[in-house]
């Protein structure tokens, strides 16, 4: 094409990318405009490392928003949110290593899609929660309308658009909220010293005196500055790394996707496309930014397009570092009210847990066999519920972790070992 067309396809990535890139960051506490950036940078060194066979966006990873959920409620801080996730991209890279050495054969036997569908929905399903106790009492009437919204316009808005419905929730979310705070007035909060006050659901405090153009730099919540080195721990890491299974189901069939819209053989790629997610999460969470994977969104947009150039996703990555390296657009990012991320995140935690189940449907798992229902449904429980397992004074398993290392064992423990006689008198009782 030519580089106007190019430049244009571009700039639709930009935008289907664009709402989820900067929601995950920001429900995971850590800076928007730095994952934006980052997106960009980690999309080139996706593309340099699949030579370019692979036409695809990475953009901010859903999988890790439990962990770190999790982490955060026991107390950790941004720095360690972003070591362990700086660990589990390091274990991607080393899956897409030995992938790429021993074929993508190896990972259907180690997480086959009963397996990988349990995983993913227990991620997503455990953000639960998250709604309920932070961001849906906020404000649930915007959260209501927003999540309507969302909706209506995924199912129903045509094409395209259908698939920017979470950047087009946020527009409407966020003017809704300016109508009613010009209207029926702000929200009253109580204060840190007791007292009730009113507050705008929108505010733009800061943004005159935020700069155009430099590297992110504000405080997160917790006190940690944007950019920032990443500190370890052993119990935080073993909260994310069921996040990783959750990735490699991302890229595989992701992968194959683009295969399929191509009709060209990407499973030599496999391999790398692992590797360089897993490299891309480990050098953005190196310097304080949100995990990566290969984006749905964008695969979208060669669907409707049917244009797979590469080059177009050197011009988005562009972008997207020039977006992340505004910091008075990270104000506005910021801004955003939270009973707007209510509705956003009632929907998008919601279809985490669903894309589980979609797994299941697409590989046709038969759950009339005991070998799949039974131990998938210890690890589930165990991993929505938050159940724990206490394996020391100073250590124990629990939630995403616990459940994913059920979900993993109990799995192939029994499987490929039932009797004939016991698989047939268990499936009717199943039955």
């Amino acid at each position: 094409m030519s580089w106007g067309r190019t430049t244009g396809i571009g700039a639709q990535h930009v935008v289907a990318m664009f709402g989820a890139t900067f929601v995950f960051p920001v429900v995971m506490g850590l800076d928007p405009n730095l994952a934006i950036l980052f997106s960009g940078i980690s999309t080139i060194i996706f593309l340099l490392i699949v030579k370019n066979a692979v036409p695809s966006y990475l953009g901010t990873s859903a999988a890790f928003v439990a962990g770190v959920a999790a982490i955060r409620g026991q107390g950790g801080d941004s720095a360690e949110v972003t070591g362990a996730i700086m660990v589990a991209g390091l274990i991607l890279l080393l899956v897409g290593v030995l992938v790429h050495f021993t074929g993508a054969g190896v990972l259907k036997k180690v997480l086959p899609p009963a397996v990988t569908g349990a995983v993913v929905m227990l991620i997503g399903f455990n953000l639960a929660p998250v709604v309920a106790g932070i961001y849906w009492p906020q404000d649930q009437w915007v959260g209501l309308a927003v999540a309507i919204f969302m909706v209506v316009g995924t199912v129903l808005f045509p094409g395209f658009w259908g698939r920017i419905s979470v950047f087009l929730g946020l527009v409407f979310g966020f003017l809704l909220s300016w109508v009613l705070d010009m209207t029926v007035g702000g929200l009253s909060k109580v204060a840190e010293d007791g007292t009730e006050q009113v507050v705008d659901r929108v505010g733009f405090a800061g943004i005159g005196d935020a700069a155009w153009f430099g590297l992110p730099s504000a405080e997160l919540a917790d006190g940690v500055s944007a950019i920032h080195a990443p500190s370890f721990s052993l119990t935080f890491v073993l909260l994310v790394i069921p996040g990783v299974i959750a990735l490699i189901a991302e890229n595989v069939g992701h992968v194959r996707a683009v295969a399929e819209m191509t009709g060209e053989d990407l499973d030599p790629y496999m391999g790398r496309a692992l590797g360089a997610d897993g490299f891309a999460t480990a050098i953005a969470s190196a310097f304080g930014g949100a995990p990566t994977t290969t984006y749905a969104e964008n695969i979208g947009v060669m669907s409707a397009t049917r244009i797979y150039s590469t080059a177009a996703y050197y011009i988005a990555a562009i972008f997207a570092i020039i977006l992340g390296l505004c910091p008075k657009f990270g104000v506005i990012i910021n801004a955003i009210p939270g009973g707007v991320l209510g509705g956003v995140t009632l929907v998008l935690y919601g279809m985490i847990g669903l894309i589980g189940a979609k797994i299941w449907v697409d590989n046709r798992v038969d759950f009339a066999k005991p070998g799949n229902m039974v131990p998938l449904a210890a690890g589930l429980v165990a991993g929505i519920g938050g159940v724990t397992l206490k394996v020391t004074d100073t250590f124990e398993l629990g939630g995403i972790a616990f459940g994913t290392l059920l979900v993993v064992v109990l799995y192939h423990l029994v499987n490929g070992r039932e009797t004939k006689a016991n698989t047939a008198e268990e499936d009717s009782t199943f039955v």
